[in-house]
């Protein structure tokens, strides 16, 4: 059976339209590296990002797993920081192959600004070339690390949310999981916005983006395919590398689950949330409206984009105990 795709609200069409034109490079194994040089071309240093804004940036090179590279992180901290407060660890997307810490700037800085927290942006190994569990295992020890020097870096170490969007979100679930299984950080909460968490493909909505919107059902099979190689979409892959293998999702800490409804990945988020409510545990889901992968990023000034950061900033200001200022 076919299934056509939920529309892309007609408001933002036009910045698809110009976001993903006709002649955009496909991922492919071959067109990675050119569109990695693209989009590092696209976003500043931190330092320069956040320009006068009255925040404190510190890039760090920390210690990488055992036996791995070192891993390079950006802290960015309220100025004038007298007390511990909240701390955000993030991971950035780029579907598991792609991207750079430096293209969250802008929202982590707006955290930093609203909510009076301390961010840190951790660099992962990518695939192919770093395949799992490099990057799953590079922000585990990452977040091992923010929490062990939370009394350096300003952050109280009982109110630490993970968060990322895309590859982003899959991994801050997998190192939730990861955390959980190896008695490691006790976290907050889990921030996760259109995450990527399944490998199979089988999903309604995995199908029916296929070759539209800003990640394809084409693309996400590369990712897969890059970072669990002949593992991807079988049994053997590990619920660490795609979180909706795991058998069990009781123990894990609060969870803010954000999604388009016209984007491959609506079904398996969904679907997430679902199960972690069937072992009693909790769970915020939000599914907006005829929305585009990472529409947040994309289209800012949307009334939808701007409802949906509205929200996640309320369920950040209930986790992490803040008031509203």
């Amino acid at each position: 059976m076919t299934h056509p795709p939920v529309p892309f609200d007609p408001e933002i069409e036009p910045a698809l339209a110009h976001l993903v034109p006709p002649d955009a490079p496909q991922l492919h194994p071959d067109t990675i590296p050119a569109i990695r040089q693209g989009m590092a071309a696209m976003f500043a240093p931190a330092a320069e990002a956040v320009g006068d804004a009255p925040v404190d940036v510190v890039e760090r090179t920390i210690p990488g797993p055992d036996g791995a590279p070192d891993l390079e992180v950006t802290v960015i901290s309220p100025r004038g920081l007298t007390g511990p407060v909240p701390g955000l660890y993030n991971i950035h997307g780029g579907g598991m192959m792609i991207g750079h810490r430096n293209m969250d700037v802008g929202r982590l800085l707006a955290l930093v600004l609203e909510l009076g927290v301390v961010a840190v942006n951790v660099e992962y190994r990518l695939a192919p070339e770093h395949p799992h569990p490099a990057p799953v295992e590079d922000c585990y020890a990452g977040l091992v690390w923010t929490v062990e020097n939370a009394a350096e870096l300003g952050i109280d170490p009982d109110r630490v949310v993970i968060m990322g969007g895309s590859a982003g979100g899959g991994l801050s679930a997998g190192v939730s999981l990861l955390a959980r299984d190896r008695g490691g950080p006790a976290l907050a909460g889990q921030l996760l916005l259109c995450p990527m968490l399944d490998d199979t493909n089988t999903t309604v909505a995995s199908h029916q983006y296929r070759g539209i919107g800003t990640w394809t059902r084409e693309s996400n099979l590369v990712g897969w395919k890059s970072l669990l190689g002949d593992a991807a979409g079988t049994d053997a892959a590990s619920p660490y590398a795609a979180p909706t293998r795991a058998t069990d999702l009781s123990g894990l800490p609060p969870a803010f689950i954000e999604v388009g409804s016209a984007e491959p990945f609506r079904d398996e988020d969904t679907q997430y949330a679902l199960r972690i409510w069937a072992t009693g545990g909790q769970a915020e889901l939000h599914v907006w409206s005829g929305a585009f992968h990472g529409f947040d990023m994309y289209v800012p000034e949307w009334p939808v984009s701007q409802a949906a950061l509205q929200t996640r900033n309320s369920w950040l200001r209930r986790v992490l105990g803040l008031v509203a200022r």
